[in-house]
């Protein structure tokens, strides 16, 4: 791995204390700039390398670099700075102790040995409750000895990268926003000369993302608990980069990849094999993605009937915890309209063509979660996003509480008191009924630019 790589700015911190190689202290520059809350801020050094600025009110004083880049030297640095992620980084002869959920350092250097850093690699740091059942894994450094077991059953010269598939996975917008992009963003400069290390593996999610993982590393991912095996890497890091969500900051990339980038991946992980061609039709297609258990339209069959009357070709689709991605995709990618209400199902809008349209179905007490997690997204990706706001007679909360419930009059005071409220009322309480006159006008504006699209 010689290739220089981007450099992430943070804190380097190691029991309290910062330790670096003094040949890798060489490569760090010091940054004075304060960084603005709650928001990411990038600043390019004089050898234009790239730098991740905190989302906290803090000073970034030296470097993290990306992974691939410690061609050189021994130490243990990490970024515990970030508001959602962690990342520890352990370079020069690593071992990988799965028995002992560690990564053990055998270093040269005296000033390197005794650290000791403790990593739950998951991108969601601040909710407690959730990392709490995120596999703790441990890095740590000793003296290299002449007693020293430093023998290695399977020895890679490529680095390693590790990260949990616990948390939130099982819901179709964590497993892409809280890994698989974040494992793009970490992992996409090393053309696949990455080998995974997975704690908290599912074998499920593996048969899953397969070929989206292949498309990121040609080597067999390791399932850390169930391997017995020693491994030996010349460098390990433990914990994913995020930028946002569903979200990929260009300015923080290598060669300024972006979400479409990502898409492109999708693109080549199921393309050529799982296409279906577009009907030999000029009426644009139109995917209704349907829930069940809440959230669900109840006049589904009356707007499935508008617009067929309106000229689209309607696929009724239920995504099921089974379903492939490649059918997922096949299905998606020749569609020219998703309609959806707003769900973590959504998240197969990812799947579409940038320019297409995707209508956003949002219920009363959704609106910031439909914008920030789809509608932002979406915008972003270049699709052409409308957002369909329900009015209080669409929903089915009008016929449960009085007009002057605070639930109907006012949901934004509702969700302030926390989560578990919005679920309940907003999420697992409320389905939709649409209106058909207001949807006929989203219809027609959608077809027009459907029709846009299909020109092109």
């Amino acid at each position: 791995m010689n290739s220089a790589r981007p450099i992430i700015g943070s804190k380097l911190k190691s029991q309290g204390m910062m330790v670096m190689n003094k040949r890798i202290q060489s490569k760090a520059f010091a940054l004075s700039t304060t960084i603005l809350a709650i928001g990411f801020v990038v600043l390019l050094s004089q050898q234009a390398s790239l730098y991740w600025r905190s989302e906290w009110n803090k000073r970034a004083a030296d470097t993290v670099m990306f992974p691939g880049s410690y061609n050189e030297g021994e130490g243990i640095v990490c970024d515990r700075s970030h508001f959602r992620t962690d990342l520890c980084t352990a370079f020069g002869h690593v071992q990988m102790l799965a028995n002992l959920s560690s990564f053990l350092l055998h270093a040269q250097d005296k000033i390197n040995s005794g650290i000791e850093e403790k990593v739950r690699p998951y991108t969601r740091k601040w909710e407690k409750d959730v990392m709490a059942i995120v596999h703790e894994v441990t890095l740590k450094s000793v003296m290299l000895t002449s007693s020293s077991n430093v023998n290695c059953d399977v020895v890679h010269d490529v680095p390693a990268i590790v990260y949990s598939t616990s948390g939130y996975t099982g819901n179709l917008y964590h497993e892409f926003n809280d890994g698989i992009i974040p494992l793009y963003i970490t992992t996409q400069h090393l053309e696949k000369e990455v080998v995974f290390v997975i704690v908290d593996c599912h074998n499920w999610w593996l048969t899953k993302y397969d070929e989206i993982l292949k498309q990121l590393t040609k080597y067999r991912v390791i399932n850390f608990e169930n391997e017995t095996m020693v491994h030996c890497f010349p460098e390990v890091t433990a914990g994913l980069f995020i930028h946002g969500d569903l979200m990929i900051d260009p300015s923080l990339m290598f060669h300024n990849k972006s979400i479409l980038d990502f898409r492109a991946l999708i693109n080549r992980a199921y393309t050529p094999h799982w296409f279906i061609p577009e009907p030999n039709s000029d009426q644009p297609r139109l995917t209704i993605l349907v829930r069940e258990g809440n959230r669900v339209i109840l006049n589904l069959k009356e707007v499935v009937g508008l617009a067929e009357q309106l000229g689209f070709n309607v696929t009724v689709w239920k995504p099921l915890r089974t379903t492939e991605l490649k059918t997922t995709y096949a299905l998606l990618n020749s569609s020219h309209v998703l309609l959806g209400v707003h769900g973590a199902a959504l998240t197969h809008f990812l799947f579409m063509r940038p320019g297409s349209v995707f209508i956003q179905v949002i219920p009363l007490g959704t609106e910031w979660a439909a914008h920030t997690y789809f509608g932002e997204p979406a915008e972003r990706m270049g699709f052409q996003y409308i957002g369909y706001k329900i009015r209080l007679e669409e929903s089915t909360l009008s016929h449960k509480y009085s007009k002057n419930d605070i639930i109907l009059t006012n949901p934004r005071a509702v969700v302030q008191q926390g989560w578990a409220v919005t679920k309940q009322i907003y999420l697992e309480s409320q389905d939709v009924i649409i209106n058909l006159s207001r949807m006929k006008r989203v219809l027609i504006n959608a077809k027009r630019k459907a029709n846009k699209f299909m020109s092109l």
